[in-house]
């Protein structure tokens, strides 16, 4: 291989090698929870308060739904107002980046639910063929 076509090679995959930046980004949006507050922020018109996103939330605590929501602000994909009243009114919505994030994260979840049948369909054909014995050559 030549010179010219290692470096292209090297910039065409440059996203796959350890110390590229953008392995943390895709990271954090690979994240389960990222995924699901993401898609969730972009859902609604308006924003959502810690424990609105908690309840359409099933199943994520307030410990992993605080580490997200800090994750994804620092990021600069989810921002945080806080209200001075008592007690404090804090409520998140989705920064421009996180909107373009959310239509991929979105999108995710669409077609999820819309081969969810399917996936497990292929799940369980490749659990009873795991299941058989081996056969005889």
């Amino acid at each position: 291989m030549d010179t010219v076509t290692r470096r292209v090679l090297a910039e065409e995959f440059a996203g796959y090698r350890r110390d590229c930046p953008s392995r943390t980004v895709v990271e954090v949006l690979a994240n389960k929870w990222s995924l699901y507050v993401l898609s969730a922020l972009g859902r609604f018109d308006r924003p959502l308060r810690f424990n609105e996103l908690r309840r359409i939330l099933d199943g994520i605590t307030q410990k992993m739904l605080t580490q997200t929501l800090r994750t994804l602000e620092r990021d600069g994909l989810v921002s945080r107002a806080v209200y001075p009243t008592v007690p404090p009114r804090v409520e998140y919505t989705l920064t421009d980046e996180g909107r373009a994030a959310g239509e991929l994260t979105t999108a995710i979840a669409d077609w999820a639910v819309d081969h969810a049948h399917a996936i497990q369909a292929a799940r369980a054909r490749f659990d009873a063929r795991a299941a058989e014995p081996p056969r005889p050559l």
